[in-house]
């Protein structure tokens, strides 16, 4: 960001202190807007340039007729630059200020800290951990404010984080507002926040040829594009892949059916034009009665109810795999010794992508000469692992998979040549170029048996509608699931969502605008990358409708 900034400046002559004001004017209009209850609000400044957006926004807040109090922590002098402009354009309004200087100084203003609307500008994106001094000491005060609105980031974080830190001390945020673009810690300080919270990037003016990252670190929000593309009007069902699903079990060691019928169900709903399911005979009219549009194929199975080699006879592999566009294989299926036959015939036979899941994952694991000989076969292989899958493929504990999820998705992304779907609470999407995104769509609820079949089916049908542009389908898949359990969860709740609930909601998650606008003006609109900005019901509007309910 300083470099941005720095180019911003000096090669496209746009001043610092007007990217200032472009930021101060975002905050005090999301503040208005996600807030609208809030009356008395507190502004918290250090001395640099994130104090210098508070500054100003504090006066365009007063300007907007709020009861405003700004705090300024340290004495009002070795400003920033930019922070310096700011405070002596605040100190000329009719705005009320304190200022705290000593430990006593602070504890006498506590009073300010009781409001509606604590503003969080007191470090940004400069700041190394760990806070200390006056910064540290509000940290019990800034707790008393009834709800709080971080500038850029919130007090204490550090901009870098990778690595998700629940110990690290910070401030509490109901909301986050950046700038530009988002940072690390905006995808992965999850921990310390709720997921409902947003986070919200806005633009400020820095032209797209001065935003430059060597980090290869996306977001794979940005992919849902892909997925609201509308469809050509001359389209048929062939014009969106045909997915083949292989999974499932059915005998005496037990009956695995819903696995698979979700996968297919998934990819079903995802958009492609036709989805085959590949599973046991005896299973196959539990796995066809979850929908009328989903055909299906039986295949021998062993009697302990697991897929066996003898669905590998030449003439039945060709009918199985003809026509189709992407394989997923894996949910259900079991790990016999029958079974790994048959998963290992199939996958050297077929010539499309491959999403890989569950059981599949753990076979493969255990056979690297199979992986091997895929992998020079080049085709594109997509593997979805669970940390405790991920640890099996990659050698490693689950500690240490989820101690750097980025690192380990990433280094085994690139070292086998596939992508990676590394899920859990921030799925990570690797590629084989080194590019990786992280998602921040999803919530505790999706916790639950059978999501990652869902994911599976979704990615699927995603890569058959998308087989020019691989990399953004998986990211749009990841996206659009947790984005569609974001918005199930406001119907069922966190513990009653079942995996499936998400599915019905896959179209009205991709009608959600993902830009919203102040002043109607889309040039000064922003991005939410976490959280339901926008849709769902402000904590007033609960109050009123529980109240008019008798609740």
């Amino acid at each position: 960001m300083q470099t941005c900034d720095r180019l911003t400046a000096e090669r496209f002559a746009i001043p610092t202190i007007q990217l200032m004001r472009a930021a101060s004017s975002a905050v005090a209009q999301f503040a208005r807007e996600r807030f609208p209850e809030a009356r008395r609000v507190t502004v918290l400044c250090g001395r640099g340039n994130n104090g210098g957006d508070g500054l100003m926004a504090a006066r365009l807040l007063a300007g907007a007729g709020l009861e405003v109090t700004t705090v300024l922590l340290g004495a009002p002098e070795n400003f920033a630059a930019d922070a310096a402009i700011a405070w002596q354009e605040l100190r000329a309004a009719s705005v009320r200020i304190e200022i705290a200087t000593t430990s006593e100084e602070l504890a006498r203003l506590a009073p300010s800290f009781d409001c509606d609307l604590l503003i969080d500008a007191v470090v940004g994106t400069g700041f190394k951990a760990p806070l200390r001094g006056l910064a540290l000491e509000a940290l019990p005060l800034v707790q008393k404010s009834k709800k709080i609105l971080a500038v850029d980031l919130p007090s204490g974080w550090s901009a870098d984080l990778t690595s998700p830190d629940a110990k690290s001390v910070v401030y509490a945020a109901d909301a986050v507002l950046t700038f530009t673009a988002p940072k690390p810690a905006h995808l992965f300080g999850h921990l310390t926040r709720r997921w409902s919270d947003p986070v919200a990037v806005a633009p400020i003016g820095s032209p797209e040829e001065a935003i430059v990252s060597r980090l290869h670190l996306g977001w794979a929000g940005d992919a849902l594009a892909l997925a609201r593309q509308a469809r050509a009007t001359e389209s048929y069902k062939g014009s969106f892949g045909h997915v083949l699903v292989v999974g499932g079990s059915y005998g005496s060691a037990g009956c695995k059916t819903g696995a698979p019928s979700m996968t297919s169900l998934a990819a079903l709903r995802a958009g492609a034009g036709l989805v085959t399911a590949a599973v046991p005979a005896p299973a196959l009219a539990l796995v066809a009665a979850v929908a009328p549009e989903l055909m299906t194929v039986p295949l021998e199975c062993a009697a302990h109810g697991g897929l066996n080699e003898a669905n590998l006879v030449p003439e039945r592999l060709e009918a199985l795999l003809a026509r189709k566009t992407v394989l997923a294989i894996g949910p259900g299926m079991g790990q016999s010794a029958e079974t790994i036959r048959f998963l290992s015939g199939l996958l050297l036979a077929a010539e499309v992508p491959v999403v890989i899941d569950a059981d599949a994952l753990n076979i493969l694991a255990e056979l690297p000469r199979l992986f091997k000989e895929l992998i020079q076969n080049q085709k594109k292989i997509i593997l979805t692992p669970h940390p405790g899958e991920m640890a099996r493929l990659a050698g490693k504990t689950v500690a240490e998979v989820q101690a750097d999820r980025l690192t380990v998705a990433r280094e085994y992304a690139q070292r086998r040549g596939v992508t990676v779907v590394l899920k859990g609470a921030r799925t990570i999407i690797a590629h084989a170029d080194g590019r990786a995104a992280v998602n921040t769509s999803g919530n505790p609820a999706m916790a639950k048996g059978g999501s990652g079949d869902v994911l599976c089916g979704l990615v699927a049908g995603f890569v058959a509608q998308y087989p020019d542009e691989t990399a953004r389908a998986v990211e749009a898949a990841v996206a659009l699931h947790g984005l569609a359990a974001d918005l199930a969860v406001q119907k069922w709740g966190e513990h009653s969502l079942l995996a499936t609930d998400g599915l019905q909601l896959l179209g009205r998650a991709l009608e959600i605008p993902s830009i919203q606008s102040f002043h109607n003006e889309p040039q000064r609109g922003y991005v939410c990358i976490q959280g339901m900005q926008g849709n769902s019901p402000s904590q007033a509007e609960c109050e009123h409708r529980n109240e008019r309910a008798g609740a």
